[in-house]
């Protein structure tokens, strides 16, 4: 029987970060994967951390204080949900966490100039000092495990496998109006363009790529063993307390040893059966998750008696989603988080060709207000010609390229009049028409009287910085006019294992399951179902995993 140390369960960035933390701390470990890539969710994510007093926050004077982030996080999460010793331990290690991983090698992050918490007017929250954004990577560092990496969809990337951040994609949007981008978006093509020489896509990778990427190599770099393809089936206890797991490869099964401990951290249940059973009655769904992503913690850890959480507001993290269903029968699903809804001359109607919601507020607050309604979902994202211009929508980009073949494919709707679209659509001709001169009138002022689109930091920081008077609201005047469905979706799931400080799975009794640990969407959330701010998965699941790690080194000195 082979033995490690820490064997971890799932290659995401909560895994990755217990991985890193015990090998740096002296352990041993193996990671099983039962995908054939490496990442998860994690590698196709945005890869912002939501941290309080970071050190990055710290040298910039944007450094807040934890009885402010308790109050924001109390009045968003409620009393009712809130767990002090769990969301007090992120508040209180999630600098010590961050700043560790980033000495040794493992994070690289800087601090968002502008990246406001979701609900901006509430008692604590900040529009700068808690988000940060992970520093691109070069993925030539990984060597052959390059391929080995989960790569994000097509529609996020550009030219056939391009990856941008958030400034990027602003420069982007500017290269025809300023130097500065111009300049800044030709050096980004010269270097995909001699990478694809070599590689199957480019290998300057940013968001949650470059984080898994630089996590992975540091764990390879340190003796970590990486399996692909592995199935775990059981969890190995000895006297209570978690000493393996059984595992099955390529037909062959084995058993496996961990000295200090196991950590699950699988991904959670997205994209499994057991998902049917949490997820609104909305038709169809679409989840970000990929098929691993099945809840094998949760029928792991139920055979130890390990005890889930449970009432949740919600048990996932919303999203809105579009699908791209192509000829041969594959499909391509694309998130709605940051490039499109917030944008002026874009808006949302439902079923009844009307709005519901401030389309520029955050994607789980969005996907959130589209189930209170069976007229809201799916529901329909438009905009005019100028929009389409310096946006895109959805998968379509903004000019000069041609999006014709998502016309053809049934994606992108476009009509020359708003009643031909409704027609399109399916949606009352009138009541379109109607809804759209009802939001232009006040666009005209930049003011959204009907649902206070660019109304607050969050929804501005969104918008486009060059458009006046309001960022986020424009009127929607030329033809053609084009739309896109949307469905409920979610980037993973909020219910999991209940927890204590340390990431320790508790059993029915409330008691720790000695040797077992829980850490990202694996890990009952500490949001409790809500969503604060941006990187609000990412950062706990740093957090969690090194303090899992952390617990795992010091039982093991003792």
């Amino acid at each position: 029987m082979k033995s490690w140390d820490v064997i971890v369960i799932g290659s995401g960035a909560a895994g990755f970060a217990a991985a890193v933390t015990a090998c740096c701390k002296g352990l041993s470990v193996l990671m099983l994967e039962k995908a054939p890539q490496f990442g998860g969710t994690s590698a196709i994510s945005g890869g912002a951390v939501w941290i309080n007093d970071s050190d990055q926050a710290r040298a910039q004077n944007k450094s807040g204080s934890p009885e402010a982030m308790q109050t924001y996080l109390q009045t968003i999460i409620g009393a009712e949900n809130y767990r002090p010793e769990v969301v007090d331990a992120f508040i209180t290690s999630g600098r010590e966490a961050l700043a560790f991983l980033e000495k040794e090698g493992a994070v690289k992050y800087s601090l968002r100039p502008l990246s406001p918490d979701y609900y901006p007017d509430e008692p604590g929250a900040v529009d700068v000092g808690r988000a940060l954004e992970v520093v691109e990577f070069d993925g030539r560092r990984l060597g052959a495990r390059f391929r080995d990496l989960r790569s994000p969809p097509p529609g996020m990337l550009l030219f056939g496998g391009m990856m941008v951040n958030r400034v990027d994609i602003q420069h982007f949007l500017d290269m025809r109006r300023s130097l500065r981008s111009f300049v800044w978006c030709s050096r980004l093509l010269l270097r995909f363009g001699r990478d694809r020489l070599k590689y199957p896509r480019g290998t300057r990778l940013a968001m949650g790529n470059a984080l898994i990427a630089r996590l992975a190599a540091l764990a390879f770099e340190k003796g970590m063993a990486l399996e692909l393809g592995v199935n775990v089936l059981d969890l190995i206890a000895d006297e209570g307390r978690i000493t393996g797991v059984t595992v099955e490869q390529g037909g062959e099964t084995r058993t496996l040893h961990a000295r200090c401990g196991v950590v699950l951290a699988a991904g959670g249940f997205a994209a499994g059966e057991l998902a049917a059973q949490f997820r609104p009655r909305t038709g169809e769904h679409y989840t970000m998750s990929p098929p691993t992503n099945d809840g094998a913690a949760l029928r792991l850890a139920a055979a130890v008696q390990a005890q889930e959480g449970a009432a949740l507001p919600s048990n996932f993290f919303w999203a809105p989603v579009s699908v791209l269903r192509r000829a041969d029968g594959s499909e391509e699903r694309f998130p709605h988080l940051v490039t499109d809804r917030a944008k002026p001359g874009v808006i949302a109607v439902n079923q009844r060709a009307v709005r519901f919601v401030n389309e520029s507020n955050s994607y789980h607050h969005f996907a959130s207000a589209m189930q209170q309604s069976p007229d809201n979902a799916p529901c329909y994202l438009i905009c005019d010609a100028v929009a389409m211009r310096r946006y895109g929508l959805g998968l379509a980009r903004p000019a000069p390229v041609n999006n014709r073949a998502l016309v053809e494919a049934g994606y992108l709707h476009q009509a020359d009049s708003l009643a031909a679209l409704a027609g399109q659509l399916g949606l009352d001709p009138q009541q379109l028409t109607d809804t759209v001169a009802r939001y232009n009138r006040d666009a005209e002022s930049g003011v959204d009287g009907e649902f206070g689109k660019g109304g607050n930091s969050y929804n501005r920081a969104l918008g486009d910085p060059g458009h006046r008077p309001n960022t986020c609201n424009a009127p929607l005047r030329e033809a053609p006019f084009y739309a896109v469905t949307l469905y409920t979706g979610d980037l993973g799931t909020s219910r999991g294992l209940v927890t204590n400080g340390h990431a320790q799975v508790l059993n029915q009794q409330n008691a720790p399951i000695p040797g077992l640990y829980a850490v990202g969407n694996d890990m009952d959330s500490m949001m409790a179902g809500t969503y604060p701010g941006p990187g609000i998965t990412l950062g706990p699941a740093l957090t969690f995993g090194y303090l899992s790690a952390a617990h795992m080194a010091q039982q093991h000195s003792l």
